[in-house]
């Protein structure tokens, strides 16, 4: 607004200058126009008296002029007015300091064509060396008796009016900057009145989302930007109510899930022990009984799990969940985890095949939770990548170390890059589930790459496949700033791509 004003009155004042100026100097000259007119008027009705008053008779004509030119250029003098310059029948008679090239030609044209009187803007000039000066040239002739007519020019100087217009000029130039700078002050009070209260709100705001709740704006009169003021803190205190009531239902559904997990885990042991038992006898039973012990086994199995997961969530939404940090080969991680998934690859039909990198790809990590993100990736990938090979990358660089884990499945939309990690969240909810994973892998994953100060991120497209990338810092506490591997996929062959080894091959290279 300040430097809007700034420029808007600039631009005004120097419009407004310009007109005052050429107003000015048009009201100055056509002044001094008349004014010369009538100056000249009385000096040629006096000269034509006294050259009517001459005995040409007895007397030189040019002598007469000359007479006559000193008595004119004398009075002009003496005002301080005009010069003159008289066009006698030898050569231009004149003042003393002033030049006959004062004269336009233009004028001595008219003059010498008709009778009158003429006035036209000219540069007088002086035989001193003096610098020429804007003038006036006022011409007109003289009757001679029995001589003819001769031409008398009458040369105004400026010089009054140019310093009447210098003193213009610089009063319009100060007043104007003056005027400008007061704008500017008024324009700059004026901001401060409308910008401070909004840049408080925006200050206030940016508190509140910091979560600072108990701040508020302080409202100062009536006008629209007290109203605005009132409006902000009646929505501060609104959602400073929601949050505190959205904080006590999280804290009461973490503490339902930790308490039902904790209270499940002695009737599940009892429920297991018994399907065990079942499960162990249930070739004594008849084909109905021992395929539900079968069901019930298994589900057991689920049912554990799930309590474990949830009781994994609540570890980390309590903030107990802690790291237990070794030198390891993230590589040797990688195999351990494909041998383990290799029975269930080989039931889904699904080829898994290992980028492996020229070095060691070692971090300090905690091996239990990066193999459970491995696990639950790979799983995840042979479920969903509808018995197409799944390529498994590791790189690293000097600061980071990262896996990927690409499948040529369904995928899933762009959009929902963010929503795989939700708990419990489905691309498509009608799906059956073919591993009947409990919903939490991902979201765990999520929480223990966290732990890491790593990142675990999606990519997908339906119809062509996902792609899941954990990056963890080489030392803890080491800040990431990039990737060794690119998030969205490079579908190229590779040529160095290997089946995993078997099982009992990454058991003994891990007992070594």
């Amino acid at each position: 607004m300040i430097a809007s004003t700034l420029a808007a009155s600039t631009v005004v004042m120097l419009l407004g200058g310009f007109l005052l100026m050429q107003q000015a100097t048009e009201g100055i000259l056509s002044s001094k126009q008349e004014s010369a007119l009538a100056e000249a008027a009385v000096a040629m009705d006096t000269a034509q008296r006294s050259l009517q008053a001459a005995d040409l008779a007895t007397s030189n004509v040019n002598e007469v002029l000359t007479r006559l030119t000193v008595e004119v250029a004398n009075r002009g003098a003496t005002s301080g007015q005009y010069e003159v310059v008289v066009q006698g029948p030898v050569s231009d008679i004149r003042s003393p300091r002033v030049s006959a090239a004062s004269v336009p030609e233009t004028l001595r044209l008219q003059v010498a064509e008709e009778e009158g009187t003429w006035v036209t803007p000219t540069r007088i000039t002086w035989t001193d060396g003096s610098e020429a000066v804007p003038g006036v040239a006022v011409g007109g002739s003289l009757l001679a008796p029995g001589a003819g007519r001769y031409a008398i020019y009458f040369l105004f100087p400026l010089t009054d009016e140019l310093a009447t217009l210098e003193v213009v000029q610089r009063a319009v130039a100060t007043t104007g900057t003056l005027l400008v700078l007061a704008l500017t002050v008024v324009a700059a009070l004026v901001a401060r009145q409308v910008v401070d209260p909004v840049r408080e709100a925006r200050l206030t705001a940016e508190r509140l989302a910091a979560g600072h709740l108990d701040d508020r704006l302080e409202v100062r009169g009536t006008d629209d930007l007290a109203s605005l003021a009132v409006s902000m803190n009646h929505m501060a205190s609104e959602l400073q109510q929601q949050i505190v009531r959205l904080e006590e239902l999280s804290r009461v559904q973490q503490q339902f899930v930790s308490d039902v997990s904790h209270e499940l885990r002695t009737p599940l042991t009892t429920v297991r022990m018994a399907a065990e038992v079942l499960h162990e006898a249930r070739e004594d039973f008849a084909p109905v009984e021992a395929r539900s012990a079968e069901l019930l086994y298994h589900e057991v199995d689920r049912f554990e799990q799930l309590l474990g997961d949830l009781l994994e969530i609540s570890r980390f939404d309590a903030g107990a969940a802690v790291l237990a940090l070794e030198e390891h080969d993230l590589v040797d991680l990688v195999e351990r985890e494909m041998a383990a998934q290799q029975s269930f690859a080989a039931r889904a039909r699904t080829p898994l095949r290992l980028l492996r990198p020229a070095g060691p790809c070692t971090a300090e990590v905690d091996p239990r939770r990066i193999a459970r993100i491995l696990r639950n990736l790979i799983t995840n990938a042979i479920e969903h990548g509808e018995r197409r090979p799944i390529d498994i990358s590791v790189a690293a660089d000097e600061h980071a170390v990262a896996v990927a884990v690409r499948d040529h499945g369904v995928g899933f939309a762009a959009e929902q890059a963010e929503q795989v990690f939700h708990r419990f969240w489905r691309a498509d909810p009608s799906r059956a589930r073919t591993v009947g994973g409990t919903g939490l892998g991902l979201a765990i994953s999520l929480e223990d790459a966290r732990l890491h100060d790593g990142w675990l991120h999606a990519w997908g497209r339906p119809g062509r496949g996902a792609q899941f990338r954990l990056t963890v810092p080489r030392s803890r506490g080491q800040a990431l700033h990039r990737s060794p591997l690119p998030l969205a996929p490079v579908d190229l062959p590779l040529p160095a791509l290997e089946p995993a080894r078997p099982a009992s091959e990454v058991q003994q290279q891990g007992a070594r």
